[in-house]
């Protein structure tokens, strides 16, 4: 599995912070969520692999991403 490229990344979220923010959001709901410890994609590769495809919603406020 291609891992997905930082120019689409950037573009799906505007700029390099967000995805940095909102790709650590997502890793951490997925590391309380899991069951099992051995997965074999780690929590911030899927968080990435599902904001390159759109999967993630999220909306820019005044303190910050939600």
């Amino acid at each position: 599995m291609n891992q997905p490229s930082l120019e689409k990344l950037v573009k799906t979220t505007g700029n390099k912070y967000s995805l940095v923010v909102i790709a650590a959001k997502r890793a951490r709901q997925i590391t309380e969520a899991q069951t099992n410890k051995e997965e074999l994609i780690k929590p911030v590769t899927q968080a990435l692999y599902e904001i390159a495809e759109g999967k993630i919603k999220y909306r820019m406020s005044q303190g910050g991403i939600k």
